[in-house]
């Protein structure tokens, strides 16, 4: 290749540099063109965030049916606990709580289904433990409720405590911790059992029912529900003990930063919208008369804490408008007002009594 023999005169050198501004210029003008075509969304949208966006909706897999927490009504619209949190994360992301699909899962096909893609997020009454943290991949962002197991009984067995069961057959669902915490509860204290495990919940309920075992055992927030498919609803009660920590959780797969924070933030938001007096029925005059720091960063008025998660600013604000906060989630799903009656106990917050504790939004 032969030199160019004008590079090395001061005219040549001149008409190289104009060269190479003009293509600076142009490479400046195509990026400022393709940034009007494409808006940038907010900070840190990609990942899986981006893909719900894409989809235009997000997938969440619930119960197949456990009162409360995740079942469909009479018109098959899905209620409960976990249905309202996934909720949450559609009007955080789409400003829309309708925008997410809901997918049934039985218990030993639920992280399956999380590994696979097939959903998003797990929200049905998953307890956390330090094997599926660990060898199953999977993340658990935020307690969302604080349960143990228990044990269903029918009243004319005379059984008023957990002891009481030395011998029983005991009814339980495959592919959950029930089986392990019956092993070593009942090992510690030399008492012994025979346990009939079935797939799913319903066929555990009916079997327990038709007077197949002695007692039912599960998490005690389920029991309330299974009572009320008995056919003699008020001839069974659950007995006192808990016998385990079970901490319910929203699950995420691991290596996805943003997502177990948009999932972990997105239950914060909840508890500390209930804890500073936010809902649904205030939430507006909240925002338009908010003086308080805490309440306008939580409505979105103050600081840029939406497009950290890569949301927008009032991410929160549409949570709360939408949905309401954790409080009031509660109450509509399992509080004195349902048919379950369960006490907050230790899903109170943490200023009453409670464990619910919202890191702060700031």
């Amino acid at each position: 290749m032969r030199p160019d023999p004008d590079a090395a005169t001061p005219a040549g050198g001149a008409r190289a540099a104009r060269g190479l501004a003009a293509a600076l210029l142009a490479a400046l003008l195509l990026a400022a063109l393709l940034a009007a075509a494409f808006p940038a969304t907010p900070a840190r949208a990609e990942g899986l965030l981006g893909e719900i966006r894409a989809r235009g909706h997000l997938t969440c897999g619930s119960s197949p049916g456990v009162a409360g927490f995740g079942v469909p009504d009479s018109k098959g619209e899905w209620r409960g606990l976990d249905i309202d949190f996934c909720r949450a994360l559609a009007a955080a992301i789409f400003d829309d709580p309708g925008k997410v699909r809901f997918v049934p899962l039985a218990a030993p096909a639920r992280f399956t289904a999380l590994q696979s893609g097939e959903i998003d997020v797990l929200a049905r009454n998953t307890t956390w433990t330090l094997a599926r943290d660990t060898s199953a991949k999977l993340n658990f962002p935020a307690i969302n409720f604080y349960d143990g197991q228990g044990f269903l009984v029918r009243k004319d067995r005379g059984i008023a405590h957990v002891e009481g069961l030395d011998r029983a057959t005991i009814c339980l669902q495959q592919g959950t911790t029930t089986e392990l915490n019956l092993a070593d509860w009942f090992r510690t204290r030399g008492l012994t059992y025979k346990v009939v495990a079935f797939a799913t919940a319903e066929e555990t309920g009916r079997a327990y029912d038709s007077g197949r075992c002695d007692a039912y055992s599960t998490d005690k927030s389920s029991l309330y529900g299974e009572r009320l498919k008995m056919a003699e609803p008020e001839a069974h009660a659950v007995l006192p003990e808990t016998i385990s920590k079970e901490p319910f959780s929203p699950v995420v797969r691991q290596g996805d930063d943003q997502w177990r924070d948009i999932v972990a933030w997105t239950h914060y938001a909840m508890l500390d919208a209930e804890e500073a007096g936010i809902g649904q029925e205030n939430v507006e005059a909240m925002r338009r008369d908010a003086l308080s720091p805490d309440v306008r960063r939580i409505l979105g008025l103050e600081g840029k804490y939406g497009e950290a998660l890569g949301l927008t600013n009032d991410w929160a604000y549409r949570i709360i408008r939408h949905v309401g906060n954790y409080g009031e989630a509660y109450a509509r799903n399992l509080g004195d007002g349902t048919p379950l009656k369960i006490p907050r106990g230790l899903n109170a917050l943490w200023n009453k009594g409670g464990l619910q504790y919202g890191p702060p939004i700031r």
